[in-house]
């Protein structure tokens, strides 16, 4: 099963005859994506190397995971290449607004370590082992945080610029277990994969297996199928709302200024989404929530000139005799919106 869909996923993300970099962590999942590819690197005409990131978050484990994956490199006669990142450095000196999570620090530089390892290796496609099971733990995940259509979409089968790739969203980790046990490589575990301090965790642990033996067996394909679907409704709504910002939205002295009219006559839907869009390009989109565009949407509906409403991010939406403009409050430290 795993062979018959990594060479699917390997045709359709547009794989055959190219250089790829796995994104190799020394686990499962990721050795198992490994020797699957190498697999079909004849049938598939691709070229493989590894990729390993040192977040440097567990010491002496941190470094046996690096050993590991040059070690593996060494046994199936394939580029190794690896990069240390101190996801500590993007939090210092932010404000409690503006500091990641250690988390998403750590993910912001691997993938950008990532990058620059594809670059050496001379590939120009990044792969990486996200399964069903992480797909289906993104949606849930998003699901309980309250996420709107778009966070349904979970985690893409590739990136926007289509250099990341995940040939196994549709592999779940049962498989990748008895493919492992039928080829008979090894892994190393994280021992933080088993702490239930972490939301995701609990999830894994805890929550899925009771949801999938109460009430559906087939739960991660059932969620998986809701991500593709909603993730394919999502592009093609897309790019009617970029459409729709080209005609309504320009850039004015690091300034969005937007016309006063129509805005009251928009379909709800629609209008959220250019609201959305509009922060997003001032960067006040991370701390936004649905009251806070139910807000602006308000304020973009009655507003007279002169008044003002202050959003997330250090953003600022004013009304004035042109319209509205959308920017930050401090552009001279901030850059302004883009």
């Amino acid at each position: 099963m795993l062979i018959r869909e990594t060479k699917r996923a390997v045709d359709a993300l547009g794989l055959t005859g190219q250089s790829v970099l796995v994104a190799a962590s020394a686990g499962l999942d990721s050795n198992a994506l490994v020797h699957a590819l190498l697999e079909i690197t004849r049938e598939k005409c691709l070229k493989v190397s590894l990729g390993h990131v040192n977040h440097g978050l567990r010491g002496d484990e941190s470094e046996a995971d690096q050993q590991a994956v040059f070690e593996l490199a060494d046994r199936l006669e394939v580029p190794a290449f690896s990069r240390r990142v101190e996801p500590e450095q993007l939090r210092v000196g932010r404000s409690s607004r503006e500091r990641p999570t250690l988390q998403e620090a750590a993910r912001t530089l691997r993938y950008r370590a990532l990058r620059e390892m594809a670059v050496e290796a001379g590939c120009r496609h990044i792969a990486t082992a996200h399964n069903m099971n992480d797909q289906a733990e993104t949606v849930l995940l998003r699901v309980f945080r309250g996420s709107g259509p778009d966070g349904l979409g979970g985690i893409p089968e590739r990136s926007s610029d289509g250099v990341v790739v995940r040939p196994l969203l549709r592999v779940s980790r049962t498989e990748i277990e008895a493919y492992a046990a039928e080829r008979g490589f090894s892994w190393r575990e994280d021992r933080s994969n088993r702490s239930v301090a972490y939301a995701r965790n609990r999830l894994r642990l805890r929550w899925l297996p009771g949801l999938a033996g109460d009430f559906n067996e087939q739960l991660l394909m059932a969620v998986g199928n809701l991500a593709e679907a909603q993730r394919r409704d999502s592009e093609w709504i897309g790019m009617l709302v970029e459409r729709e910002a080209a005609a309504r939205f320009t850039l004015e002295g690091g300034w969005l200024r937007t016309r006063a009219e129509g805005w009251d006559t928009l379909p709800e839907a629609l209008a959220r989404r250019l609201a959305r869009w509009g922060l997003r390009r001032c960067g006040g989109e991370r701390d936004a929530t649905r009251v806070h565009l139910e807000r602006m949407l308000g304020f973009l509906r009655t507003a007279r000139p002169g008044t003002r409403l202050e959003l997330p991010g250090g953003t600022r939406l004013e009304r004035d005799r042109n319209g509205f403009r959308l920017g930050p409050i401090e552009p001279a430290g901030r850059g302004g919106c883009r």
